[in-house]
């Protein structure tokens, strides 16, 4: 807990993570690093996503089925096969811009005792939309004493 006198910290990184394609990567251990550069004991530690085809979810990192199943439900929810108007990049190009809208740009993660506080079985993780592979930037703020 943050005293009285305790000096406000703010801290920000920039993060790229490159893609492998439509699919989860595990952005946890990157963005906990951001953290403990921090100094942050207590505090928020947001993470913001800088692109409109991929997105950021905090998900189960236990059973990967249950991300297995998050990426088929997405792609039931914004088939390719639309018939969407917008396809200057191809066909995967507007269903990423969809999926990105049912999903997030930013997730903000308590930050207690220096630590990311996700539960037992969060990660957080970087959704890639798009079929081919991505370098995908993101911005970490983390904010706290």
């Amino acid at each position: 807990m943050c005293g009285r006198m305790s000096a406000l910290v703010v801290h920000q990184q920039f993060l790229e993570v490159p893609t492998r394609g439509r699919g989860l990567v595990n952005v946890t251990p990157r963005i906990a690093e951001v953290v403990a550069a921090s100094g942050v004991r207590t505090g928020l530690c947001v993470a913001f996503i800088q692109h409109t085809s991929a997105s950021l979810v905090i998900q189960e990192n236990a059973d990967p089925s249950v991300q297995r199943d998050l990426l088929h439900w997405l792609d039931d929810l914004a088939p390719e096969t639309r018939g969407w108007e917008h396809d200057a990049e191809g066909p995967d190009d507007m269903p990423a811009h969809a999926k990105s809208a049912v999903t997030r740009t930013s997730e903000t993660i308590p930050v207690v005792e220096g630590r990311l506080a996700l539960g037992t079985w969060q990660g957080l993780y970087l959704a890639e939309h798009r079929a081919r592979p991505h370098v995908r930037r993101l911005v970490v703020h983390v904010q706290g004493c």
